[in-house]
């Protein structure tokens, strides 16, 4: 019911900045929540940070704390990841999602939706 399709993906160097993007459409964006997952080479897919449907609560893994922040602009219908002071630990690729279901969960499962992922590559 809602397709995201993320960008702004690349290789970048430790210490520097990315901000990634999600386009949706198709169901009115506002009715999801949204999340940021990663997932590392021989690891589980994990969540990064969410944000609640009208932008109001965001939540995020310890790991990412005080690093990166997500936003989402309605009208758009986009939400972004800004990601400061990278390092070689944040290289996975990273996934936009979509969740229907209510209730603050945090975890890949939860969410509904999903997008195709984008290479995130920070080099030393």
């Amino acid at each position: 019911q809602v397709q995201l399709v993320e960008s702004g993906g690349g290789l970048v160097q430790a210490g520097g900045s990315l901000r990634l993007s999600c386009a949706a459409s198709g169901r009115t964006f506002s009715y999801y929540a949204m999340g940021w997952h990663r997932q590392a080479p021989g690891k589980e897919r994990e969540f990064v940070a969410g944000i609640s449907r009208s932008g109001d609560n965001t939540h995020y893994a310890d790991s990412v704390k005080g690093r990166f922040t997500i936003s989402r602009d309605n009208a758009k219908n986009t939400v972004y990841l800004q990601m400061n002071s990278l390092q070689p630990e944040d290289t996975a690729v990273y996934y936009c999602a979509a969740r229907s279901g209510y209730g603050g969960v945090y975890v890949p499962s939860a969410f509904d939706y999903w997008g195709q992922g984008t290479q995130v590559t920070v080099s030393s």
